[in-house]
């Protein structure tokens, strides 16, 4: 679970520090610290892989680094 590249910035719109996993569709978690948000992460990160595999759907092995424009 360590190893999926969490995405970290500060939303004006929210007042909150904003942590979003791309790998894992939807799985976004905020905080009102930088530290607050990316603990909030892991526990969003665990609860998405915990669902996925109650339904049985796959869980996709972090990449490392992603790449964006």
């Amino acid at each position: 679970m360590d190893r999926y590249e969490i995405i970290l910035y500060w939303s004006n719109e929210d007042e909150a520090f904003i942590a979003e996993v791309p790998e894992l569709p939807g799985c976004v978690a905020h905080g009102d610290t930088q530290e607050e948000a990316l603990a909030n992460s892991k526990a969003a990160m665990q609860l998405w892989i915990d669902t996925a595999r109650e339904f049985g759907d796959p869980v996709p092995a972090p990449r490392g680094r992603l790449m964006y424009a």
